[in-house]
């Protein structure tokens, strides 16, 4: 080996969902919203001046972060953007996570953050869920260099109480506790009112689920003035102009339409409630989901072989080899067309089944 390879950092990368380029397919695979971005997004698309493509954005984002701070109701100081959770989310690792403790999140989840430990030599351990695939609070009241975990949990889809957050939040002030609600939009309470209280809480969001913008790539944390100018003197140590123009001018133009966005996760939420109750009909088991997605198992069939099948059908939906889920897919929430196609694909296979 030559010697310059000794020196190439090696790391196991992120394994994406896969993105077909299928025709007449039923794409549930990514978490991705089945329907457009707001109108209002669309008219700022119309409108863009070319000529501002020539000029660097603006680093701080000003228009979108005020949007955000309008909305959620706090001071535009508290709100760091980036593109993507996923770049938010390593900026926080980079940030906060620096102690010669490991850090805690738990063994089923999601799958990017010992990814991200490992990239940026992070030690951790991962607790264990329950047998119900529940955080045991009690789990995280050790010495840590910091905690992160989704809530809802991905890819189970169960959402944690407030007072369990708090209990772990409460219990961990000497480290950063971040909350990644990437699906927080589709049931419960965010932690966002817990901010008040506790300067250690991190409270991490996405365009890419509830706002029907996984393309334009845009992510943002609210936490204490103190957290964010950390992040961004991190941020501006790497790259100050992260987000395109039209990244921050479309996401504000969507914050903007609140009745879109409420309309987009009302009817999303409608269709995952029917899909449980016809899942379970066909003998499916899964957690009660609060996400865009259901993560289900079944005891009289081979989950990879159902999984085959429909990918074969055109229908896309998710599986991991991780032992503790790999009987588990996980589908996420499609358009009521697309869901009754899953459905009567299921029936099919079973009819199969019963030959």
């Amino acid at each position: 080996m030559e010697e310059w390879k000794n020196n190439i950092r090696r790391v196991t990368p992120y394994v994406a969902g896969e993105q077909p380029q299928e025709t007449d397919m039923v794409k549930l695979n990514t978490n991705e919203c089945p329907y457009p971005p707001s109108p209002e997004v669309e008219k700022v698309l119309k409108e863009v001046d070319v000529n501002q493509f020539r000029l660097y954005p603006d680093p701080e984002a000003t228009q979108l972060v005020n949007a955000l701070a309008e909305f959620y109701q706090v001071d535009s100081d508290m709100i760091f953007v980036g593109t993507g959770s996923d770049d938010v989310i390593a900026n926080a690792f980079q940030t906060f996570f620096n102690s010669d403790k490991p850090i805690l999140f738990p063994d089923i989840t999601y799958s990017f953050y010992p990814v991200w430990a490992d990239l940026y030599r992070v030690k951790y351990e991962t607790p264990a869920l329950d047998e119900n695939f529940r955080i045991r609070p009690e789990d995280y009241e050790k010495e840590n260099g910091g905690i992160i975990f989704p809530n809802p949990n991905a890819p189970t889809g169960l959402f944690e109480e407030l007072d369990t957050i708090e209990r772990i939040v409460k219990n961990n002030q000497k480290s950063i506790v971040i909350i990644d609600e990437a699906y927080i939009d589709f049931g419960g309470e965010s932690a966002l009112k817990l901010l008040p209280k506790y300067k250690n809480l991190l409270v991490v969001q996405t365009f890419s689920k509830s706002r029907s913008m996984a393309g334009m790539r845009i992510g943002f944390a609210i936490g204490n003035p103190e957290l964010i100018q950390a992040m961004k003197d991190v941020k501006y140590s790497i790259n100050s102009y992260t987000m395109s123009q039209v990244s921050i001018q479309t996401g504000a133009a969507a914050v903007r339409d609140r009745v879109y966005f409420d309309e987009t996760r009302k009817k999303i939420m409608e269709t995952r409630e029917w899909t449980k109750k016809a899942l379970a009909e066909l003998g499916f088991t899964f957690p009660d989901s609060k996400a865009n997605f259901i993560f289900a198992t079944h005891e009289g069939w081979d989950i990879v072989d159902l999984f085959e099948y429909l990918r074969k059908k055109k229908i896309f939906v998710r599986h991991w080899n991780q032992p503790a889920i790999k009987h588990y897919m996980r589908i996420t929430i499609g358009t009521d067309v697309e869901m009754t196609r899953l459905i009567e694909e299921i029936k099919q296979y079973k009819e199969k089944l019963c030959l």
